[in-house]
């Protein structure tokens, strides 16, 4: 490989392995902080996940056992998406909305939009967890909801990416409380690469013990 491979392919691990998930990890604190009665069912989980055990190590087959921290970070990403919008080349002539599109354009997919799109969800700006349960979810459009992108060039990382938010998050909530802090103003979502908030984001932490 050459010297710009390489760095191209650490760029990618950086980006799309660790700034990605930073970016999840503080909204979804934000989100459990604005809306506290489910950070208390997701610390509810985590301690009965952990109780009687002598390390608050979370196991890898402890995942399946954290429903509603699942439910909830999926609507942390519809709601909050890490990566705002992706670009793709047309590779074929394509028609929407009656417009012909010639291929070679580049198609701009706002996901922070689509994530809202009031003809598919109720209630679009509402953090609502339960709308991921199986029945809510059974013949939703598939694209509807893609916060790593979808097709064959989605992102190859995204089940790490999902279980390392988990487990960042339930050991959070097994030691702290999150809280807004009154004095500072909500965050103003701010789309770059990464979904970043223009004005900060404050948040105070609170020991459980």
């Amino acid at each position: 490989m050459t010297n710009l491979e390489i760095r191209n392919e650490v760029d990618t691990v950086m980006f799309a392995g660790h700034d990605t998930t930073a970016t999840c990890t503080m909204w979804f604190l934000y989100c459990l902080a604005k809306y506290p009665e489910y950070q208390i069912k997701i610390q509810e989980e985590v301690d009965a996940l952990l109780e009687g055990k002598n390390s608050d190590n979370i196991q890898w087959s402890n995942l399946s056992e954290l429903p509603m921290l699942s439910l909830c970070l999926k609507e942390t990403m519809r709601l909050y998406p890490p990566v705002p919008f992706i670009e793709r080349e047309l590779m074929e002539e394509t028609v929407i909305d009656g417009h012909v599109i010639p291929p070679g354009t580049t198609i701009g997919v706002s996901i922070l939009l689509l994530h809202r799109n009031p003809a598919v969800w109720k209630d679009q700006n509402e953090f609502k967890p339960e709308r991921f349960t199986y029945g809510k979810t059974k013949g939703r459009d598939t694209f509807s909801y893609v916060p790593f992108s979808a097709g064959p060039r989605n992102c190859i990382g995204q089940n790490f990416a999902v279980n390392e938010v988990k487990v960042l998050i339930s050991r959070m909530m097994r030691k702290y409380t999150v809280e807004l802090v009154p004095s500072r103003p909500e965050p103003i979502r701010f789309p770059l690469t990464t979904l970043q908030s223009e004005n900060g984001m404050w948040l105070r932490f609170k020991s459980r013990t």
